[in-house]
Protein backbone atom coordinates (compact mmCIF):
# COMPACT_ATOMS: atom_id res chain seq x y z
CA UNK A 1 0.00 0.00 0.00
CA UNK A 2 1.46 3.46 -0.99
CA UNK A 3 -0.73 4.95 1.51
CA UNK A 4 -0.59 5.30 5.57
CA UNK A 5 -3.17 6.44 8.09
CA UNK A 6 -2.27 8.87 11.24
CA UNK A 7 -4.05 10.75 13.62
CA UNK A 8 -3.43 13.94 14.06
CA UNK A 9 -4.15 15.39 17.86
CA UNK A 10 -6.09 18.72 17.77
CA UNK A 11 -3.83 21.83 19.11
CA UNK A 12 -3.22 25.96 18.38
CA UNK A 13 -1.78 27.17 15.80
CA UNK A 14 -0.13 30.51 14.16
CA UNK A 15 -1.80 31.06 10.25
CA UNK A 16 -0.48 32.86 7.84
CA UNK A 17 -4.17 33.63 6.79
CA UNK A 18 -5.45 33.06 3.85
CA UNK A 19 -3.11 34.14 0.54
CA UNK A 20 -5.03 34.21 -3.05
CA UNK A 21 -1.78 35.23 -4.49
CA UNK A 22 0.47 32.02 -4.00
CA UNK A 23 3.21 34.34 -2.70
CA UNK A 24 6.18 32.97 -1.24
CA UNK A 25 8.46 35.49 -1.74
CA UNK A 26 9.94 37.54 1.07
CA UNK A 27 7.27 40.46 1.25
CA UNK A 28 4.54 38.12 0.30
CA UNK A 29 1.96 36.40 3.23
CA UNK A 30 3.31 33.00 2.92
CA UNK A 31 7.01 34.32 2.02
CA UNK A 32 6.94 36.12 5.49
CA UNK A 33 5.18 33.60 7.67
CA UNK A 34 8.02 30.89 6.38
CA UNK A 35 10.47 33.33 7.69
CA UNK A 36 8.63 33.34 10.89
CA UNK A 37 7.92 29.99 11.28
CA UNK A 38 11.93 28.95 10.30
CA UNK A 39 13.68 30.30 13.12
CA UNK A 40 11.87 29.32 15.81
CA UNK A 41 13.75 25.92 17.24
CA UNK A 42 11.14 23.87 19.15
CA UNK A 43 12.25 22.25 22.25
CA UNK A 44 13.49 18.78 22.04
CA UNK A 45 10.20 17.74 22.97
CA UNK A 46 8.36 19.17 20.44
CA UNK A 47 11.12 18.78 17.04
CA UNK A 48 10.12 15.49 16.25
CA UNK A 49 6.55 16.05 14.63
CA UNK A 50 5.54 18.23 11.57
CA UNK A 51 4.95 21.06 12.95
CA UNK A 52 3.84 23.31 9.96
CA UNK A 53 1.56 22.47 6.96
CA UNK A 54 0.36 24.32 3.88
CA UNK A 55 -3.24 23.60 2.82
CA UNK A 56 -5.63 24.88 0.34
CA UNK A 57 -8.95 26.77 1.91
CA UNK A 58 -11.69 25.74 -0.58
CA UNK A 59 -14.05 28.39 0.69
CA UNK A 60 -11.44 31.83 0.03
CA UNK A 61 -9.70 30.13 -2.68
CA UNK A 62 -6.15 30.27 -1.25
CA UNK A 63 -3.58 28.96 0.59
CA UNK A 64 -3.17 28.84 3.89
CA UNK A 65 0.12 27.59 6.17
CA UNK A 66 -0.11 26.92 9.70
CA UNK A 67 2.49 26.21 12.29
CA UNK A 68 1.55 24.41 15.14
CA UNK A 69 2.16 25.68 18.79
CA UNK A 70 2.98 25.26 22.55
CA UNK A 71 3.48 27.03 25.42
CA UNK A 72 6.77 28.04 24.77
CA UNK A 73 6.23 29.01 20.95
CA UNK A 74 4.62 32.67 20.58
CA UNK A 75 2.21 33.37 17.42
CA UNK A 76 4.57 36.12 16.29
CA UNK A 77 1.45 38.37 16.13
CA UNK A 78 0.03 36.15 13.68
CA UNK A 79 -3.55 35.04 14.04
CA UNK A 80 -4.19 32.15 16.36
CA UNK A 81 -6.26 29.42 15.15
CA UNK A 82 -7.46 25.64 16.34
CA UNK A 83 -7.01 22.94 14.39
CA UNK A 84 -9.23 20.06 15.02
CA UNK A 85 -6.92 16.90 14.17
CA UNK A 86 -8.37 14.25 12.85
CA UNK A 87 -7.79 11.02 10.39
CA UNK A 88 -5.39 11.74 7.86
CA UNK A 89 -4.37 8.99 4.86
CA UNK A 90 -0.66 10.32 3.86
CA UNK A 91 1.50 9.54 0.92
CA UNK A 92 5.34 11.26 -0.10
CA UNK A 93 6.19 12.45 -3.44
CA UNK A 94 9.46 14.25 -4.56
CA UNK A 95 8.28 18.31 -4.08
CA UNK A 96 7.19 19.64 -7.38
CA UNK A 97 6.99 16.63 -9.44
CA UNK A 98 3.14 17.38 -10.66
CA UNK A 99 2.68 14.32 -12.18
CA UNK A 100 2.99 12.16 -9.45
CA UNK A 101 1.57 14.71 -6.68
CA UNK A 102 -1.60 14.16 -9.16
CA UNK A 103 -1.58 10.93 -10.01
CA UNK A 104 -1.51 9.97 -5.92
CA UNK A 105 -3.96 12.66 -4.94
CA UNK A 106 -5.87 10.37 -7.57
CA UNK A 107 -5.22 7.31 -6.51
CA UNK A 108 -5.54 7.94 -2.73
CA UNK A 109 -9.49 9.56 -3.23
CA UNK A 110 -9.94 6.19 -5.48
CA UNK A 111 -8.60 4.24 -2.30
CA UNK A 112 -10.88 6.26 -0.20
CA UNK A 113 -13.64 6.13 -2.36
CA UNK A 114 -13.47 2.37 -2.54
CA UNK A 115 -12.65 2.25 0.93
CA UNK A 116 -15.16 -0.14 3.21
CA UNK A 117 -13.75 1.69 6.36
CA UNK A 118 -13.08 5.29 5.22
CA UNK A 119 -14.82 8.28 3.90
CA UNK A 120 -13.46 11.76 3.25
CA UNK A 121 -13.86 14.36 5.61
CA UNK A 122 -13.40 17.91 3.87
CA UNK A 123 -15.17 20.56 5.62
CA UNK A 124 -14.55 24.27 6.53
CA UNK A 125 -10.62 24.28 8.12
CA UNK A 126 -10.22 21.02 7.44
CA UNK A 127 -8.51 20.14 4.06
CA UNK A 128 -5.67 18.46 2.47
CA UNK A 129 -2.23 19.04 3.74
CA UNK A 130 1.26 19.05 2.62
CA UNK A 131 4.28 19.46 4.99
CA UNK A 132 8.10 19.30 3.22
CA UNK A 133 9.57 16.10 5.45
CA UNK A 134 12.98 16.70 4.39
CA UNK A 135 15.56 18.09 6.91
CA UNK A 136 16.86 20.95 5.36
CA UNK A 137 20.73 20.01 5.49
CA UNK A 138 19.64 17.24 3.09
CA UNK A 139 17.18 19.33 1.20
CA UNK A 140 20.87 21.21 0.27
CA UNK A 141 23.16 18.63 -0.19
CA UNK A 142 20.48 16.71 -2.52
CA UNK A 143 19.11 19.90 -4.48
CA UNK A 144 15.35 18.34 -3.83
CA UNK A 145 12.79 17.59 -1.22
CA UNK A 146 9.99 15.21 -0.14
CA UNK A 147 6.24 16.17 0.13
CA UNK A 148 3.95 14.61 2.41
CA UNK A 149 0.22 14.94 1.77
CA UNK A 150 -2.45 14.62 4.32
CA UNK A 151 -5.80 13.98 3.04
CA UNK A 152 -8.54 14.32 5.88
CA UNK A 153 -10.82 11.18 6.66
CA UNK A 154 -12.93 9.63 8.92
CA UNK A 155 -14.72 6.21 9.84
CA UNK A 156 -17.60 5.52 8.11
CA UNK A 157 -20.55 5.30 9.97
CA UNK A 158 -21.77 1.94 9.30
Amino acid sequence: MKFRIISLPAFKAASSGVDKNFDFSPSGILGKFNDYFSIIKPSDRDSFLPRDFLCFDEEKQGLIWIFALSEDIDSGGNEVIDFDGGLYLTYAYKDGDDDIRTKLYNEALKYIEESEVFELDIRPNHYSMGHIITPPEVIEAQGWAQMEAFIPIKLKDN
